[in-house]
């Protein structure tokens, strides 16, 4: 049974109010993790998928009665996941060093697990673009502990963004961020969005979302542009609606951002949140990963 909290919201602008419903309160839809990432929704199968990286299992949510089960374990410490165009599961592997699919057989198959000839550090994670290439980040948190993965070496030497294409070929889109993390398009993709996450390794490094315009021909993109800051805490994952607005994790909930880059308001949220997605036969909730615990709120607007 999911419970309630009192009024959520911090309102910086009046749009945000019209993306809100203000009767609607924050609800507990699981708790019982060590970290929460990773939410995909499968419309299909009714059901809501996250990671519990830290005890190496995925989760899932069953939206017909709200009971909650054991999706996989062990995952390979499964971080981000999406689906892609086939409705098939693609994950970010921690413990694998590489991105992967079910297919709908049930078998799996590694989509990549390497770059130039050497493994990649620990994919986090993942979007699919409408021609089917798959966009992932590649930062070290999967290989700096044994919690969240396996401790090695970086054999790359530099956290980064790829694009596999849809004929498998792997190739370099973003690389001047210390610690790549959530990303996701526009509506129109003419942007990617990518958080950097590099404080937990360098100090002075701002925690911000970039902005990249995608090159003509879908396969790049051009030099970045900081879209916004955070307040509280790290951006990690975050999610875009249909109008443009970027649904943000961070330190003290889900942050809005308007397509500009202004802060709209917040969703607050009683533990530090990782990652958002929206779900649902509208896409209208938003499931909010947060530490120990999966959250959801109603919103008036959709996922894209």
């Amino acid at each position: 049974m999911t419970q309630s909290a009192p009024h959520p919201y911090l309102i910086s602008d009046a749009r945000f109010s019209r993306l809100i419903h203000t009767n609607a309160r924050l609800e507990t839809l699981w708790t019982g993790a060590r970290w929460c990432e990773g939410p995909a929704y499968f419309p299909a199968g009714k059901y809501l998928l996250w990671s519990d990286i830290p005890n190496d299992r995925v989760m899932r949510w069953d939206e017909t009665d709200g009971s909650v089960s054991v999706f996989e374990q062990p995952c390979r410490h499964q971080n981000g996941h999406t689906t892609d165009l086939q409705g098939r599961l693609v994950s970010c592997e921690h413990g694998g060093r590489a991105v992967s699919r079910i297919e709908h057989d049930g078998s799996l198959t590694v989509i990549a697990e390497s770059f130039d000839g050497k493994k990649l550090n620990s994919p986090n994670d993942v979007v699919v673009k409408s021609d089917g290439s798959i966009w992932f980040s590649d930062p070290t948190y999967g290989i700096d502990s044994d919690y969240e993965g396996h401790a090695a070496p970086s054999e790359i030497g530099a956290s980064q963004v790829y694009r596999i294409a849809p004929d498998g070929t792997v190739s370099v889109v973003v690389s001047d961020l210390v610690q790549p993390n959530g990303l996701a398009f526009s509506p129109d993709e003419a942007f990617l969005y990518v958080a950097d996450t590099g404080r937990t390794h360098v100090p002075e490094c701002t925690p911000k979302i970039r902005r990249y315009p995608v090159a003509a021909d879908g396969a790049g993109v051009g030099p970045g542009a900081d879209f916004a800051v955070s307040d509280c805490g790290l951006f990690d994952g975050f999610r875009v609606d249909v109008s443009g607005n970027v649904w943000s994790s961070a330190g003290d909930g889900v942050h809005c951002f308007s397509p500009e880059g202004e802060l709209l308001g917040k969703i607050l949220v009683p533990e530090v949140v990782s990652n958002v997605c929206f779900f649902g036969p509208n896409r209208n909730r938003l499931a909010i990963c947060a530490t120990s615990s999966v959250y959801s709120i109603y919103v008036r607007s959709r996922g894209c």
